[in-house]
């Protein structure tokens, strides 16, 4: 039973993770490229090109890490009463 509230936790958590990592990533981008809006349109893509690596970066590396967390919790919860 211990390893399979394992496994069940493991998934949830890294499932988790990875929706965090990429909402996180979209969230970011956009925040960052309304920096770029007011741009006329030649800088307005390079000012683009130059947000999109540092926003994947921050963004995917803070929401993977929140919702891995997290989904370790919520399936530490979901799996604590039926399998103890």
């Amino acid at each position: 039973m211990q390893k399979q509230r394992i496994l069940i936790c493991s998934s949830i958590a890294i499932a988790s993770g990875i929706f965090a990592g990429f909402t996180g990533w979209q969230i970011t981008m956009h925040f960052r490229s309304q920096h770029c809006q007011n741009q006329i349109v030649g800088v307005k893509e390079l000012c683009n090109v130059t947000v999109i690596p540092g926003a994947m970066w921050q963004g995917s590396t803070a929401g993977l890490w929140t919702g891995t967390v997290l989904g370790a919790f919520v399936g530490g919860l979901v799996t604590r009463s039926k399998y103890n």
